[in-house]
């Protein structure tokens, strides 16, 4: 049984100086807070009350207990109002995860957004493409846009995102734009580290993928690097529209092949597990449902 169960025990029955109004109080039966303070004499190895028919009454050992767990107590109850706020009351700090490109687009706005309908609520934001350990690193929810391959966690679509190819009009001017994905061999390509040496571009041709080897002329882990390559002119990009938006409505970039990126690609938010989480990260999942639309379920 739990230390401190014991400790409240043979403090309530030090206080009331009966084993029967200590029960009482506790809700137990007296059997149970009499089997308690063996329990923790036994654990001790020291007798911590006199007993007699009419009355119980601390020993030097029992006295110098009840002295020393008071504070100890007292903290472990104000702890655990406080964690229990945590359940109740969207408070404390949440780590959350993205992707480098999220820094450039909408989620830093979201999560301002966010903080500012919760003040109790505290963000700790970490940009990566690499993969994490939610659990070791302490994350608290990850977004990510494509497929989660990790059957641990749960998964919660948010929204489903578009794909877009785009380059300045000063490579379409130089270049031409193609008509098909299958004539993208024949240009220059700004393409993600992760693809590898030999990237491959995935699109949809008669509702079927379509795969096409591209010409990468560069390289990046990082959406925002290959972003300003491109708006200088030097090759085409593909990567999720929210990242590039503002340039295209700026006429900086300009999208073509609309007809044939794929649309199977969704923003979700992972977690670790579906019970006992926190009021705040239950308040940050609901709040990014409501801002980007509930179109999809969980995914599991």
């Amino acid at each position: 049984m739990d230390s401190l169960d014991l400790i409240r025990t043979f403090r309530e029955v030090a206080s009331h100086g009966s084993f029967s109004r200590a029960a009482s109080k506790l809700d137990v039966s007296k059997a149970t807070v009499s089997k308690y303070i063996a329990e923790l004499e036994s654990r001790l190895g020291v007798r911590l009350l006199n007993r007699s028919t009419r009355a119980v009454s601390l020993t030097d050992a029992g006295s110098l207990l009840l002295e020393r767990s008071k504070p100890m107590m007292e903290m472990f109850e104000d702890t655990q109002a406080e964690v229990q706020e945590h359940a109740s009351r969207p408070t404390g700090r949440l780590r959350l995860s993205a992707p480098l490109g999220a820094g450039h687009g909408d989620l830093p706005k979201l999560v301002g957004e966010f903080m500012g309908h919760y003040p109790d609520v505290s963000i700790s934001l970490h940009l990566t493409n690499r993969n994490i350990d939610m659990a070791e690193e302490g994350i608290d929810l990850a977004l990510h846009f494509g497929p989660i391959e990790d059957e641990n966690l749960i998964v919660r679509k948010l929204a489903r995102r578009s794909l877009v190819v785009c380059a300045s009009p000063i490579y379409w001017k130089k270049h031409g734009k193609p008509a098909h994905p299958s004539e993208l061999t024949e240009h220059d390509t700004l393409t993600h580290s992760r693809l590898g040496p030999h990237p491959q571009w995935r699109f949809e041709v008669d509702g079927k993928p379509f795969d096409v080897q591209v010409k990468t002329r560069m390289d990046a882990n990082e959406s925002a690097a290959l972003i300003q390559v491109a708006l200088q002119g030097f090759g085409l990009i593909y990567m999720p529209e929210m990242l590039v938006q503002p340039h295209i409505d700026h006429g900086e970039l300009v999208p073509v092949l609309q007809a044939y990126t794929r649309n199977d690609m969704w923003l979700s938010a992972a977690y670790l597990q579906r019970r006992h989480n926190s009021a705040a990260l239950r308040a940050l999942l609901d709040f990014l449902e409501m801002r980007f639309g509930r179109e999809g379920k969980s995914a599991r």
